[in-house]
């Protein structure tokens, strides 16, 4: 059977991914999810036009193209009531964010006017609306504020504080539970005893939270099916559970028997990718199950691919691809044709150019070769040699610091 493309893969895990029920959060724990509904301006804002810079409030038509000595008849600050009016030849002296006085249309810079006995002297022309920031350019009461799905970031946060509200109605977080499998493991605080520690699960946890989901550890399976198939069960009752290990084809390798035992629904296993291949998907009822392999680079690499993705519709966001962009390799890079290599680079700019510096190490074996890496490089299936200078694709990496 042909292995699935990334693409392919992809295309299974978000058809069955649906976003989570609402909960109303305080703003600020809203951060990174996306709205449920759509969500209507109170308020005008700004509730009249105000000045963008520090300088002299004028009327336009007073400014032609030789110098104009206008009179000064008062100050604005920011915060006062627009009480004065401006007649011809006359100008206000105002301050960023202080109201337009009546009849002044625009705003000339404090650094362009020469103040004097007699006033404040300035040089056309002037054009209307100049450094006025209009009555509603960021709201309008009754509009439309933020659409439904829109992604919460720090300026949308900031629009919805600056209509006075608190809360808002967001996806949920979703739960998500890890669980390793292997003899040689202990826990991070355990004596090694000629064993390694764990750092899959503690890892992919870290990523889970970045992502914006909540993880829950549930601890280290041993090689046998009892084992594994009771951490499993117990990571069935949340929103997306993620093993580590077990999904190959070795004589211990129970985690997809631990699947099947308990009804969960297989939609593939094995993608066409490097680091990665022996990737497990499957559901049961509106668990997500990913079974991802045990070697730590391809367990982050199909994080970032796969689980990333659907915690983030989980979540009720649409932009659900991690950021992809050209770049030239630095180096040269040799692979077979067949499948599709992610190989760990460290984006450095050169010259207004982006250069994808492959790092030293590519094994999936080891934490250092992904340490440092700052994007994947993307070398796709038909292709078996890049060049030092080749346009190649990178994808941007969610795990740097």
């Amino acid at each position: 059977m042909a292995l699935l493309t990334p693409e392919q893969a992809l295309e299974r895990i978000l058809d069955v991914v649906k976003p989570l029920a609402a909960e109303k959060v305080p703003i600020d724990e809203a951060l990174g999810r996306a709205l449920s509904d759509d969500v209507v301006a109170n308020r005008t804002l700004p509730p009249h036009d105000n000045s963008a810079m520090d300088g002299f409030a004028v009327r336009s038509a007073d400014v032609h193209q030789g110098a104009v000595t206008l009179s000064v008849i008062g100050t604005l600050f920011a915060g006062d009531k627009p009480t004065l009016k401006v007649a011809a030849g006359q100008a206000v002296r105002i301050m960023t964010g202080a109201p337009m006085p009546e009849g002044a249309d625009a705003v000339v810079m404090q650094e362009k006017v020469t103040v004097t006995n007699n006033g404040v002297t300035l040089t056309g022309p002037v054009t209307p609306r100049l450094n006025v920031r209009n009555h509603g350019e960021d709201a309008s009461a009754g509009q439309i504020l933020l659409k439904a799905s829109t992604a919460l970031g720090v300026p949308e946060a900031a629009q919805l504080w600056a209509q006075g509200l608190t809360h808002v109605s967001v996806s949920r977080r979703p739960q998500v539970a890890l669980v390793s499998s292997g003899d040689e493991l202990c826990g991070i605080t355990d004596a090694p005893h000629g064993r390694i520690v764990d750092t899959n699960s503690p890892a992919l946890a870290a990523a889970v939270r970045r992502a914006g989901g909540v993880p829950t550890l549930l601890g280290i399976a041993a090689d046998t099916l009892p084992s594994v198939t009771a951490l499993v069960a117990k990571g069935l009752d949340h929103d997306v559970l993620l093993t580590s290990a077990g999904v190959s084809v070795g004589e211990k390798d129970f985690a997809r028997d631990a699947f099947a035992a308990l009804g969960v629904e297989a939609s593939f296993w094995k993608v066409g990718i490097k680091p990665g291949k022996p990737l497990a998907f499957g559901t049961r009822g509106n668990t997500l199950v990913f079974g991802l392999p045990g070697n730590p680079a391809s367990s982050l690499v199909s994080f970032e691919l796969f689980v990333r993705p659907a915690l983030r519709r989980l979540m009720g966001r649409t932009d659900l691809e991690p950021q992809r962009m050209p770049a030239r390799s630095a180096s040269p890079y040799v692979k077979p044709a067949g499948i599709r290599h992610f190989v760990r680079v460290r984006g450095v700019w050169r010259d207004g150019e982006l250069w994808a510096e492959p790092l030293t190490s590519q094994t999936s074996g080891a934490w250092a070769s992904t340490q440092g890496a700052t994007h994947l490089m993307v070398v796709r299936e038909n292709v078996t040699q890049v060049i030092v200078g080749d346009k190649v694709e990178l994808i941007a990496a969610s795990w740097v610091a």
